[in-house]
């Protein structure tokens, strides 16, 4: 278990193995739920977009058209590592 201290301020700083075991890194945000006697879990947050939404942030960004055989290349390429 890991105990913290509160600053005057009403801070706390999480010790950097603390955030690595939780999978958080600096500028991300982390999830608060309250529970019953004053506890709380504390968790790394995480993103809830839908592909839908990723793929309406590429809407008009570009005139070209790529097909199936283009688009699982790139894919392939991005999964592999390679630019």
């Amino acid at each position: 278990m890991a105990i913290l201290t509160i600053t005057a301020r009403g801070q706390v700083t999480f010790r950097k193995d603390v955030l690595q075991h939780m999978g958080i890194r600096p500028g991300d945000k982390i999830d608060l739920e309250l529970l019953p006697d004053g506890r709380g879990v504390i968790k790394a947050a995480r993103a809830s977009g839908t592909i839908a939404g990723f793929v309406g942030l590429l809407a008009n960004k570009t005139q070209k058209v790529a097909t199936i055989a283009e688009i699982n290349e790139a894919a392939a390429q991005g999964w592999a590592g390679k630019q």
